[in-house]
């Protein structure tokens, strides 16, 4: 019965490895959850080898997607059917999965959160009820928007606060920092807080933004991760942490005014758009930063 559910999801789709994979996404594009190394490594992780498929059309790969069953590479419900509930966290991220604009190929595997950038590369998706909330671009923000951020990191900086890189700590610094002020701000401990450190070394490179420091001790903190795609670059703000004794600085505003400045002054060195996605639309704090933008589901 199982292979009959698997030969009817599958066909007209061909297996190929994961080097056949990174090679459709760097052509055609993708967004960080579907990116070649976070896929492998995740999986790697959980312990669940990928199924890689590739719809062919006059012998050209024109789609490729990543499996787990009957599910998208790195799904939640997987893990959770498989005990591994929370192993990590990608948040709800934007899936684009690397097909040719015009490749119509027929989606089966279930997932959610599926960009609009697949309208036309696969069918078989539909509009699903929730959206993601997409950071705007800096001139859709108020001008009055733009001087309170920046007169609020002034006062942060002038009552000794400071800015630094990620790329100054060890991953286990950064997961430190991140699962201790994710529990102050939340009270509950973050979703991967057991193995956070491992994930964060494993992803990396693709690891982008700065902490927040007053008096020497970390307030505010954002996992994002950023890939760049042969059209676009893809950033996922997976979560974040903040002091809550420093609310009156807003660290954790001023922190979403760095990351998502440098994000598009990086982009649009490159000349590229940017999506850079906050995750579900579901927080007031997201409407001011961000787009509500439509999403699909298989």
């Amino acid at each position: 019965m199982l292979n009959r559910l698997q030969g009817w999801r599958e066909r007209g789709w061909a297996v190929i490895d994961a080097s056949t994979y990174a090679d459709a996404w760097h052509r055609y594009g993708g967004s960080v959850a579907t990116h070649p190394m976070v896929v492998e490594r995740l999986a790697q992780m959980a312990d669940n080898p990928v199924r890689y498929l590739a719809w062919e059309r006059q012998g050209e790969i024109k789609a490729a997607v990543p499996t787990w069953g009957r599910d998208l590479a790195l799904s939640k419900d997987v893990l959770k059917r498989r005990g591994q509930k929370g192993l990590f966290d990608l948040g709800n991220a934007e899936l684009i999965l690397p097909a040719a604009a015009d490749a119509q190929a027929p989606l089966r595997h279930r997932a959610r959160y599926l960009s609009a950038l697949n309208e036309g590369r696969f069918t078989g998706i539909r509009l699903q009820a929730e959206q993601l909330a997409m950071a705007r671009t800096p001139e859709e923000l108020s001008k009055k928007f733009r001087y309170n951020q920046r007169r609020e990191l002034r006062l942060l900086e002038e009552a000794g606060g400071v800015v630094r890189p990620v790329a100054e700590f060890s991953s286990s610094e950064l997961a430190a920092i991140y699962c201790d002020l994710f529990q102050r701000r939340w009270g509950f401990p973050a979703t991967g807080a057991e193995r956070m450190a491992e994930v964060i070394e494993l992803l990396r490179d693709l690891l982008i933004g700065s902490v927040i420091f007053l008096n020497d001790a970390p307030i505010a903190i954002q996992l994002v991760y950023r890939v760049e795609a042969p059209q676009w670059i893809s950033v996922e703000y997976i979560n974040g942490g903040v002091d809550p004794e420093t609310r009156e600085f807003s660290p954790g505003s001023v922190l979403s005014f760095l990351n998502t400045q440098s994000a598009w002054e990086h982009a649009r060195a490159l000349n590229k758009p940017l999506r850079f996605s906050f995750g579900r639309a579901d927080r007031e704090y997201k409407d001011r930063w961000c787009n509500p933008v439509p999403v699909f589901t298989v």
